[in-house]
């Protein structure tokens, strides 16, 4: 567990808690076992930007154990987890995200992805004979996770009924397609558990690539912002996983597809640990809308840019900033 001064807490934003029971219970859960799933997948795309995915075929026991890895990592002294940091920007990382102010109640590890062969950043703790079974357990899920996302992608085209069935997927699978893993560790925080108020622990902002796939434990924390900009708790669901669209694929669709607002909250009272696979096209793959989803006379609202010219600006820019809005026409 992260032991920091009091101090470290003035820099992070405190906000109120949200009343007990004020969980959002209209999240779309996408049954992957079920006909119709591409129908509801593209339903919950459009309105919320953001499902849950039950019966997807990724055995439990892969999270669980990437989890207990990760758990014992976060455990370790901060000297020995300093020593695969500071994130530059992949390493491990404690309360600052990115490079432009941004803190949170939070530590992490960030990893960037290759395709083929499937592989991953190094870091320091890693490369101990300890770590044998952190990295059999950080491979055996991400396979897993590609494979699922593979086949949500593929849905998303298919009812969407365009073609090739590939539209979407090929854009993150290929071999030069940029890929991001992240473990995130929230502490408790004593101090909060005599207030009424939880820390930002990963603060407000839409996810750059085209669709991320995240999974935690059974701590709460998780907030989405709906259409109206109310924030909304999400229940945990350490057995499902949870989808959020991102900004690229909200432009690939001209907007059809919503890129959803979401935050992290801690509260204190329990740690929470999450995981997240978020999957981007290639540096130079020119992003705009498909034309097979542009109805007649109907106008591209973002003008082109290349996926590597967006990640640029995402990482000039604060975590809360409307990335879209620079390029929108």
């Amino acid at each position: 567990m992260v032991v920091l001064a009091d101090e470290a807490l003035d820099q992070i934003p405190l906000i109120r808690s949200p009343k007990l029971g004020a969980n959002f219970s209209d999240i779309p859960v996408v049954d992957l076992s079920m006909p119709g799933s591409a129908e509801a997948l593209v339903g919950a795309c459009e309105e919320v930007g953001f499902f849950k995915v039950v019966n997807h075929g990724v055995p439990v026991e892969l999270a669980e154990r990437l989890e207990a890895e990760a758990i014992k990592f976060f455990a370790l002294p901060q000297l020995d987890k300093e020593k695969s940091g500071p994130p530059n920007p992949f390493g491990y990382g404690n309360k600052t995200i990115g490079l432009n102010g941004d803190v949170g109640w939070v530590e992490y590890l960030l990893f960037a992805i290759t395709s083929a062969p499937l592989s991953y950043t190094s870091m320091s703790f890693l490369e101990e004979p300890s770590a044998r079974s952190f990295r059999s357990a950080l491979k055996e899920y991400l396979q897993a996770v590609r494979n699922l996302a593979s086949d949500l992608l593929r849905l998303m085209a298919e009812g969407l009924k365009i073609e090739p069935i590939d539209a979407f997927s090929r854009l993150v699978m290929g071999e030069q397609s940029d890929g991001i893993f992240r473990l995130n560790h929230y502490p408790k925080c004593p101090i909060l558990e005599k207030l009424n108020c939880s820390l930002t622990g990963f603060g407000e902002h839409t996810d750059p690539q085209i669709i991320s796939v995240l999974r935690s434990n059974s701590s709460t924390g998780l907030q989405i912002s709906l259409k109206d900009g109310t924030w909304v708790a999400v229940p945990p669901d350490q057995e499902s996983f949870f989808i959020n669209v991102g900004d690229a694929l909200q432009v690939l669709t001209n907007g059809r597809f919503r890129s959803v607002r979401h935050r992290v909250l801690a509260n204190g009272l329990k740690s929470r640990v999450s995981m997240i696979y978020f999957f981007g096209p290639p540096p130079a793959e020119r992003i705009a809308p498909l034309p097979q989803l542009m109805g007649e006379g109907e106008q591209s609202k973002y003008r082109e840019f290349t996926w590597g010219e967006y990640k640029k600006a995402s990482y000039k820019s604060r975590l809360s900033d409307d990335r879209l809005g620079q390029f929108e026409k």
